[in-house]
């Protein structure tokens, strides 16, 4: 016969099984700041993404749909979760930015940047480049009031993959190192600013602000296209310049997307459209013109 339990152990059981269990219920504070911002977080190292794309809109930039270059909206964080960096990109229409710069500056999030990315783009969209210090839950539940003012649409569906059809042997070849792939897109991304950047004296992770994202796309089996953003010390912008204008590329934006950065940067936004291979090796002449 088992004995029963006395009143003691009772209180034992009481006292150590719900704290067992909360501690199983508790989540990492980065998830947290996903479920304000009604999105997932796809990179903890070396910092925290959360990805907004537009995808309520199709973007048409010379016949092509370049909707996977111009809509990727995104906030990111590095730093501790109590006192956290944030900065991202919002994209917008010209019908929403009022109330979005407006509601910015209520939650106090500085923008560091209003401008255009591409050029010739259909419907016209406008980035809006932003950043805020503090405890990283408050600064998603801030800046989240300004995205509730768009149409993005969330909670933010979890990206596919798709069968790769886009000769990545040859893109990462040229290009000097590898990335990903999937369907006819290849994306990948550079450091060519070799020293630390700092923002009123607080260093800044580059996967935050200054990496070059490039991202290559095959539309018909002899022609890709390619854009993204070089960022470089404002000392070697103009050799990027000329080196992609010699390339073929057009550089479609030249600006800065932040502000009182040491050393000074600039951002160079980019359309490239021909054979895969000449895409590649002018993209190639600028990455060395950057370095």
């Amino acid at each position: 016969m088992i004995k029963p339990l006395g009143p003691a152990a009772w209180l034992v059981i009481v006292a150590t099984v719900p704290a067992a269990a909360c501690g199983q219920q508790q989540s990492d504070p980065w998830t947290s700041v996903g479920r304000i911002l009604k999105t997932e977080n796809v990179s903890s190292t070396p910092y925290h993404r959360y990805n907004l794309p537009r995808t309520d809109m199709t973007l048409n930039v010379g016949g092509v749909d370049a909707s996977v270059f111009g809509l990727g909206q995104w906030v990111g964080f590095s730093g501790e979760v109590d006192d956290a960096t944030m900065m991202g990109d919002l994209v917008v229409s010209p019908a929403e930015l009022g109330a979005v710069l407006s509601e910015l500056s209520r939650q106090e999030v500085d923008v560091t940047a209003i401008h255009n990315h591409l050029a010739g783009a259909s419907p016209e969209v406008v980035y809006v480049h932003f950043r805020a210090h503090g405890d990283a839950a408050d600064l998603a539940t801030r800046v989240d009031r300004a995205i509730a003012l768009t149409s993005t649409p969330r909670p933010t569906p979890a990206p596919t993959s798709e069968p790769v059809q886009i000769d990545t042997t040859l893109v990462f070849r040229t290009l000097g190192q590898s990335g990903s792939a999937s369907g006819t897109v290849a994306r990948l991304a550079f450091q060519l600013v070799d020293e630390p950047v700092t923002v009123q004296g607080r260093p800044v992770d580059p996967a935050l602000a200054h990496r070059t994202p490039i991202t290559v796309q095959m539309v018909e089996a002899d022609r890709a296209v390619a854009s993204g953003d070089f960022a470089v010390r404002a000392d070697v912008a103009v050799d990027v310049v000329n080196a992609l204008a010699r390339g073929g590329i057009t550089a479609t934006a030249m600006h800065s997307h932040l502000v009182e950065e040491q050393p000074q940067l600039r951002y160079i936004h980019f359309w490239a459209d021909g054979s895969l291979l000449t895409v590649l090796e002018g993209l190639r002449s600028a990455l060395d013109a950057a370095r």
